[in-house]
């Protein structure tokens, strides 16, 4: 067969093509299990993140395990009732659960409600795991919740701490989402996190009403309501928003609301 032939071309072309697939998929499937342990290890960099039990450059991979396995108890909750799901359970699997996959699943999610709550999220998944931190006496010390909510151009994908007291901000921290680098992009900004810390959720023991917000501008040294206001993102009024929006829904009694009263019940705080 000619080389400069219609027919050499194409049977080369083909065996290109069929080399770079097999290779390709290879790597895929030989990559996948190094894949999906960094994206635990990043889910449990954030957890402590929020729990501000970590801080970055300062922990290897291992630390962080170790950490994370010392410190902190994963609870699946039931978001309706605010109760842990025993991990025999035979309506779910707890040890394969996995909270984005139940979202789009209408058996093992719900309608937010209301609508508007989250931006145009739709579904809610009706389980969500809670990650409990304990202190060096196994005392519960803080809780650290996942929340999720429409910012200006992405989903956000996120963790808050919450003391023991069911009140008081720890830390929070966003993982995931596509708002614009220097603007709504700045959630991701230690400067602007660290503003939350020791702000309070709800307002002369309202717990059906959250009261904690992401304000326009900054908050003023003086006002008396500043403990629940946090500074807005400059050139980002509706990432703030956005925030606003999860943070008093997933708070509240349509999210983890039933399980910070049950947990302050216990814990006597």
């Amino acid at each position: 067969m000619r080389r400069d032939s219609v027919p050499y071309t194409l049977l080369v072309a083909t065996v290109l093509c069929v080399v770079c697939s097999v290779l390709v998929a290879s790597a895929a499937v030989g990559l996948r299990s190094r894949q999906e342990f960094n994206k635990q290890l990043d889910q449990k960099k954030n957890v402590l993140l929020a729990a501000e039990l970590y801080k970055e450059g300062e922990n290897t991979p291992s630390e962080i395990d170790d950490i994370f396995a010392e410190k902190i108890e994963a609870v699946l909750v039931d978001l309706e009732t605010g109760e842990p799901i025993n991990s025999e359970s035979d309506e779910i699997n707890v040890a394969n659960y996995n909270q984005r996959d139940a979202v789009r699943d209408p058996e093992m999610s719900v309608l937010v409600e209301p609508p508007t709550a989250l931006g145009g999220i739709k579904r809610r998944a009706k389980y969500a795991f809670a990650y409990e931190v304990k202190d060096d006496q196994e005392k519960l010390d803080q809780v650290v919740l996942p929340v999720v909510g429409k910012g200006l151009w992405s989903t956000l994908y996120g963790f808050i701490s919450i003391d023991a007291d069911g009140n008081t901000v720890r830390g929070i921290t966003f993982y995931e989402h596509g708002e614009t680098p220097g603007l709504g992009g700045e959630i991701e900004n230690p400067l602007w996190t660290d503003i939350w810390s020791g702000k309070h959720l709800y307002s002369d023991g309202d717990e059906e009403h959250v009261e904690l917000h992401v304000v326009k501008g900054s908050v003023p040294a003086d006002d008396p309501d500043a403990e629940y206001k946090v500074d807005g993102l400059s050139g980002a009024t509706l990432t703030s928003n956005g925030v606003t929006e999860l943070v008093q829904y997933w708070l509240g009694p349509e999210g983890f609301g039933p399980f910070l009263d049950n947990l302050t019940a216990q814990t006597g705080e």
